[in-house]
Order: structure tokens, then C-alpha cells, then sequence
């Protein structure tokens, strides 16, 4: 571990909720099974902005998901492999934990490097491992939903951790990606243009330079729409009538066709329409 962070998630919980949340960390903890810690128990440890959570999100190696299922099951509750290519669940009641291997867009993949350089932490009252800030910046970064969109979380993680970050790997996670980092880099020194100068100097250049090559250099021979590793719906008009690639899928993204569409038949107007 990178890090200790001695700090107890204060996420208000109603007490069956809780003690499901505390019996899946322990039953995990006890199987051997490594995990990690992430939303909204993550963002506040880090930030120390508290806001209620309908679930835990534990980060897992999708190598450990048949442990996990397994060791959940025996405890007695349900599982799910809800879409796999990235997620599953456990449940008891209305109350679930989301088993994380990867994103939706297929690009965040939990691998050994957000094991080895995460924090440790307490929540529930659990010895646990968090995500590395670094991972829940670049994972965070791709969510712009109608719905939902991360980018105040990203702005508010940088705010609280720039002089934590290593700022190297967080631009090395997001490799070809590199336009969405400079975004949120660019929109978080118009937050708060008093702290702009804790992103450090070199980062900036460094992505403002790939910015001007690529301004003029020819433009790709293939019609490409990136904006679904955005959002899984607002651009399908793009894909599915325009004549666009998908972004998502290979060779351009780590998505197969058959992962596109059961995450696509899961976007709830979608589920209307059938």
C-alpha cells in the first residue's frame, strides 16, 4: 500500500444496509479474496465531502470474480454477473454491492496497479484498501451522461490530492485518451482559478503540446466517434445512423459487439421500448 488513511467513511447508512455492507467486506477479508474500496466511501476519504450512497462499490480483478461469487454465496446471499465485461452485484434485500472489474466503456480495467498503489483506510469499521486516487480520476473522467456527470468529482479530487498524485501515472493511465484529462485539467483552472497552479506546469504543457501536434497533423482516414466511451446513449445516433465507428468496440476500443448491445439494451428507455 502506497498510503495509510486512517479514516472511517461517515456515509449515513440505515443499520441493515450497514451491517450487509460490513458482512460482505469481512466474508471478502476472510476468503482471502483481494478488493478495494471505491465510490462514494473512496471520494470521502479523499475529500472529505460526505453525501449518501445507494451502494458499495468494491473494486476487484475480474481473475477474482468466481472467488468472490463463491465466497458470497456460501454466506448465503445472491449474485449477479450483471454485464460481463465490467460489473456484478450481491445482494440481500434492496440492499446490493457492486463488484467492479472494469468500466462500462471497457477502458478502466481493474489490474494489479490499483492493488499496488492503494491506500489503506476504515470503513465500517473494516480494514479495507482504497482505489488510488489516480485510478478514481481516470475512471471518474469518462462519465458524462445526460444523467449523471463526474466531472464536479474529478475537479474536487484534484483539488483535495494534486500534491499526493503521481501525476506521471495519471497521464500514463489515460494514454491516447489524453484529450479527456486535458478537458477536466482545462475546466478544473476554471473551478478554481486560485488553485490552478496544483496542476503542475509540465502536465499542462505535456498535453498542450500533444494538442498542437495534433492540430497540424492530417486528420485519421476513418470515421471514428469516440463519444460513446463518453456516454453509452447520446451518441448511438452517431453509430447506429450517422456511419460511425464505435469507439467502444475493437479495434479502436476493448468492447465486442455483444458487450455493446447487452449495455445498450440496459439503458432504460431502451428497456421501454422492448
Amino acid at each position: 500500500m502506497a498510503e495509510e488513511l486512517s479514516i472511517t467513511a461517515p456515509c449515513d447508512l440505515d443499520p441493515e444496509s450497514a451491517s450487509f455492507y460490513r458482512q460482505v467486506l469481512e466474508t471478502l477479508n476472510a476468503a482471502g479474496v483481494p478488493f478495494l474500496v471505491g465510490g462514494a466511501y473512496a471520494f470521502t476519504c479523499y475529500t472529505g465531502i460526505e453525501r449518501q450512497t445507494k451502494d458499495l462499490d468494491l473494486f476487484i480483478r475480474r481473475r477474482d470474480y468466481e472467488a468472490a461469487e463463491a465466497a458470497l454465496q456460501a454466506a448465503g446471499w445472491q449474485t449477479e454477473l450483471s454485464f460481463p465485461h465490467w460489473l456484478g452485484k450481491v445482494y440481500a434485500g434492496s440492499a446490493f454491492v457492486d463488484l467492479i472489474f472494469n468500466s462500462g466503456n471497457g477502458l478502466t480495467e481493474t489490474d494489479d496497479d490499483w492493488f499496488r498503489h492503494a491506500c489503506d483506510a476504515e470503513v465500517l469499521g473494516v480494514p479495507v484498501g482504497l482505489c488510488p486516487a489516480e485510478e478514481t480520476i481516470w475512471s471518474k473522467a469518462f462519465i458524462m451522461e445526460r444523467e449523471r456527470h463526474d466531472g464536479a468529482d474529478v475537479a474536487h479530487l484534484l483539488r483535495a490530492r494534486a500534491g499526493q498524485l503521481d501525476w506521471q501515472r495519471l497521464v500514463d493511465r489515460f494514454g491516447r485518451h489524453w484529450r479527456v484529462l486535458l478537458s477536466h485539467m482545462v475546466l478544473f483552472g476554471y473551478i478554481y482559478p486560485a488553485e490552478r497552479r496544483l496542476v503542475p506546469a509540465w502536465v499542462m504543457d505535456s498535453l498542450l503540446g500533444r494538442l498542437r501536434e495534433e492540430i497540424h497533423a492530417p486528420p485519421p482516414d476513418h470515421k471514428l466517434c469516440a463519444g460513446t466511451l463518453l456516454s453509452r446513449e447520446q451518441y448511438l445516433q452517431d453509430v447506429e445512423q450517422q456511419g460511425y465507428q464505435d469507439g467502444r468496440v475493437f479495434p479502436f476500443g476493448k468492447m465486442s459487439e455483444n458487450d455493446v448491445a447487452e449495455w445498450t439494451r440496459a439503458i432504460p428507455d431502451r428497456q421501454k421500448a422492448d
